[in-house]
């Protein structure tokens, strides 16, 4: 396992979460002048956008994930995505973030499974980053942040060896090699079979750095090449025009990674998998993980250890449906396996004197020096939810 693997699986699924959440925010959102105080408007979109990824890029948080550690747990990982998730005035039901986890994690492991070389993942990466950026033009100071963690990645990956990136790509399909939730816009596109798992094309650009297979040469024991064999191949392979760019800016010529939503289409996900399958889950949900304890620790220290509640007979913010309808969505709630579940953990560090001081000191850390036009009525901001608790 390679402990240089948490920032890219971190980063890549978060660029997934905020392509699906932009998508659902415009889908639902209603001209200002037009909404009733209960009903999202693109400024409340942006507000959301804005408030994650401002938590997500936080200088503190990166310096945390980006310290060599192994992977953390599936339910771990969820648990910061729920915090994310929940880092403005948006909520969602679990039904609907049962969805949203799904979509991140099959689309990220989608774009492992089709990296041409390991080191691609970074380009992946780098997509995400640069998407991300756009969703924030006009907040420099939250831009700045995003920025930082660029030039993060660039210091910690661009000396890397190829092998690695091969080590740290095994790691993530080890991540991944459970999980086979079908996708509509995978099966659509057939790329995806009725059973969760992924088609993978034989045709297509061949690595950069590499020939178009179908010639073998022999050389003698001097390196001189003696012989020359060509064979057919089953594929139609093309050589690529260009190496993508591993810059802050620059054309990445690779496009997974980019925003598979941009074109508005219906995304549903369906739980799929044997019975095997289905066993290992629940084994993973009964069997007590003995380094849970010490991945909570951690969890507290990086996120605050911080629960965001609604006020007793007050909505703290607005609720995101990431089904047609509420029907829909209290079906799915009903009939997802408990096995497939994620019970989110309910992190509790205030107890200590002593956490509570480095959860006050961290939480200081949070605060985004970019302002944000209020919105009474509509929820309270980041640094007020927090408080309040």
């Amino acid at each position: 396992m390679s402990a240089r693997t948490l920032p890219l699986l971190f980063l890549n699924l978060g660029g997934e979460m905020l392509y699906i959440l932009d998508q659902r925010l415009r889908a639902q959102s209603i001209p200002g002048e037009k909404a009733r105080k209960d009903e999202w408007t693109d400024v409340d979109r942006k507000r959301v956008m804005n408030d994650i990824i401002a938590t997500m890029f936080n200088r503190r948080f990166m310096e945390e994930l980006f310290k060599p550690q192994e992977l953390y747990s599936k339910k771990a990982l969820r648990t910061v995505y729920d915090r994310l998730a929940h880092a403005s005035i948006m909520r969602l039901n679990q039904a609907s973030m049962d969805k949203l986890y799904d979509l991140m994690t099959m689309a990220f492991k989608y774009q492992v499974l089709l990296c041409p070389r390991p080191r691609d993942i970074l380009l992946v990466t780098f997509n995400h980053l640069d998407a991300i950026k756009d969703f924030i033009y006009d907040a420099p100071g939250i831009l700045n942040q995003v920025d930082e963690t660029f030039r993060q990645l660039m210091e910690t990956y661009n000396c890397l060896s190829d092998g690695e990136f091969q080590l740290i790509r095994q790691t993530l399909l080890i991540f991944f090699q459970d999980m086979h939730i079908r996708v509509s816009i995978f099966l659509k596109d057939k790329v995806q079979n009725s059973n969760g798992r992924f088609v993978l094309p034989i045709s297509g650009p061949v690595p950069w750095g590499t020939e178009v297979p179908g010639l073998i040469r022999m050389f003698n024991p001097k390196g001189v090449e003696v012989k020359r064999a060509e064979f057919s191949t089953a594929g139609n392979y093309v050589t690529p025009h260009r190496e993508g760019s591993f810059e802050l800016y620059g054309d990445r010529v690779l496009k997974l990674g980019t925003n598979m939503y941009s074109v508005s289409r219906p995304v549903e996900t369906h739980v799929a998998g044997s019975s095997k399958s289905l066993a290992s889950h629940a084994k993973e949900n009964i069997v007590p993980n003995p380094l849970a304890k010490e991945e909570l620790n951690f969890l507290a220290r990086l996120l605050g250890g911080l629960d965001i509640h609604k006020p007793a007979g007050a909505e703290t913010g607005f609720r995101l449906n990431l089904f047609t309808t509420d029907e829909e969505e209290e079906h799915a709630a009903q009939t997802r396996p408990e096995e497939l579940s994620y019970r989110v953990i309910s992190i509790e560090a205030t107890q200590e004197p002593a956490r509570r001081a480095e959860l006050s000191r961290i939480l200081g850390e949070l605060e985004v020096a970019e302002p944000r036009p209020g919105s009474a009525g509509k929820g309270e901001d980041l640094l007020e939810l927090m408080d309040g608790l």
